[in-house]
Parts: structure tokens; C-alpha cells; sequence
């Protein structure tokens, strides 16, 4: 992971934010990663979520479910994106079935009932929360 200074233009943002920008540190302004060093890390524990990024306004992390694996999460206070980086299974919102596969993105809007299921090939997901997720 690199960090460093946001490439924004100074004019281009409100002054909170640029009051704000004045006092964080740039590590906490901008985020480089790389799809490999997010596996490693995410891989290192032991864990099915690994959040890699935490914001007010956002957060995001990859998301492992195991060929068979049941998905135990139960709907979230914040709106939610998927992207299917590897693998294969099933989806289920709100009563609606689809397939997803590499490439699929899914949307999922705050409160509504979802998982992943009948997972044939591991599935590693992007996942972002916006606002960030709680806790």
C-alpha cells in the first residue's frame, strides 16, 4: 500500500475540506492498492471480511466465501456494492435469484435482505459501504 498526497485541486474542494485536509496526515487522504497485497492481507486472517479502507463517507473491503459456504450476514444499515472479482455462485435480494460470476456487480440499497448462496467456485467480493459500515 502507498500513500501520499491527494491529487485533487485545492480550488476544486469546499474549505472544510480543505481545513481538513491541512491537518490529516496524507496516509489519510489517499489510498494506492494493489489487487495481490489485498489478498495477502486478507488472506492472513482468519476471517471472511477484511476491511482495507474506513472513511465517514465510505468503507470497503474483499468479502471470501469457500465453495459451500453459507453467507450469515443479515442486511446492513448502508447502502452496499458488490464486484465479483473471482468466482462463482448464487445471489438472492429481497426474494430475486441470479447467478454472479467474475465481473458481476451487484448493488444491494440499505436494510434490504441478501446473501450468497449454492457457491460453487470460492467467491472473493469488493465490497464497498457507503456511508462506512458500523460496527
Amino acid at each position: 500500500m502507498t500513500d501520499g498526497s491527494s491529487s485533487l485541486d485545492p480550488k476544486q474542494q469546499d474549505s472544510k475540506e480543505t481545513d481538513s485536509k491541512e491537518t490529516e496526515p496524507a496516509s489519510a487522504r489517499w489510498q494506492f492498492l494493489e489487487r495481490r497485497e489485498l489478498e495477502a492481507l486478507a488472506t492472513a486472517q482468519s476471517k471472511p471480511y477484511f476491511e482495507f479502507l474506513r472513511r465517514d463517507s465510505m468503507s470497503a473491503g474483499i468479502y471470501r466465501l469457500p465453495v459451500g459456504a453459507t453467507d450469515l450476514q443479515s442486511p446492513h444499515g448502508q447502502d452496499e456494492l458488490y464486484y465479483v472479482l473471482e468466482g462463482k455462485g448464487r445471489f438472492r435480494v429481497e426474494g430475486e435469484d441470479r447467478p454472479v460470476a467474475a465481473g458481476s456487480l451487484l448493488f444491494v440499497a440499505a436494510h434490504a435482505e441478501h446473501r450468497f448462496h449454492s457457491i460453487t467456485e470460492d467467491l472473493a467480493l469488493l465490497v464497498f459501504f457507503a456511508p462506512a459500515e458500523v460496527e
